[in-house]
């Protein structure tokens, strides 16, 4: 059975940083995109960073720059680098396997001093 679980999550004042992590298991994780998504309160998912299975990246305007996307596959592991942050990136951030609907339960992320 696939899990993904994410960790890292916390506050963080304006200007900080976080990185997140996704323990991926129970998927020949390697083979797989993997992306970090993200849903503030009263608005709809969206998507923040994706890296293939060969470690090409996408981001989301609002975070380029500031955020990178990056994976493990020995480790089955994902993270996202959180540079620069800002209030308007408080979200609760979740890790999906890409091309199946394989979510993780999220990690919130408030900033704010």
């Amino acid at each position: 059975q696939v899990q993904l679980v994410e960790s890292g999550g916390g506050l963080v004042e304006p200007g900080g940083s976080l990185r997140l992590s996704c323990a991926a298991s129970g998927t020949l994780f390697s083979i797989y995109g993997m992306g970090w998504y993200r849903q503030a309160p009263g608005k709809q998912r969206e998507l923040v960073a994706t890296i293939t299975n060969i470690g090409s990246t996408n981001y989301a305007d609002s975070v380029k720059g500031r955020f990178t996307i990056s994976r493990d596959n020995a480790k089955k592991m994902v993270y996202l680098q959180m540079n620069s942050l800002e209030p308007e990136d408080t979200a609760v951030y979740y890790c999906k396997l890409g091309g199946t609907d394989y979510w993780g339960k999220g990690t919130l992320v408030t900033v704010s001093s």
